[in-house]
């Protein structure tokens, strides 16, 4: 299978890409380079291997879960610009 210089222009259209011929054919190249390393990649016998679970390593990625006691409720509102009846208070940002 290959991308013909039409099927580029299509898509350029589509994308709404302002593409000159050589851009084109650049790109009529680059595609079709790339079909055909699918090609091969479908070509590949990968009975028996099970597919990876990540690109590449996890492992120690997850840390444990660690319980920590976070500030108070007084203590977390001592900052705030502006607090009412145990809330901050924030500027309106949408109007009826």
């Amino acid at each position: 299978m290959s991308i013909s210089i039409d099927e580029v222009r299509h898509v350029a259209r589509l994308a709404r890409l302002e593409l000159d011929e050589i851009e084109i054919l650049t790109f009529q190249g680059e595609l079709n380079a790339l079909l055909g390393h699918f090609s091969n990649i479908q070509g590949l016998n990968v009975a028996g291997i099970s597919a990876p679970v990540a690109a590449v390593p996890t492992s120690g990625a997850w840390a444990e879960d660690e319980y920590e006691i976070g500030l108070a409720h007084h203590e977390a509102l001592r900052n705030a610009p502006v607090s009412k009846a145990g809330l901050f208070v924030v500027p309106t940002i949408i109007e009826d």
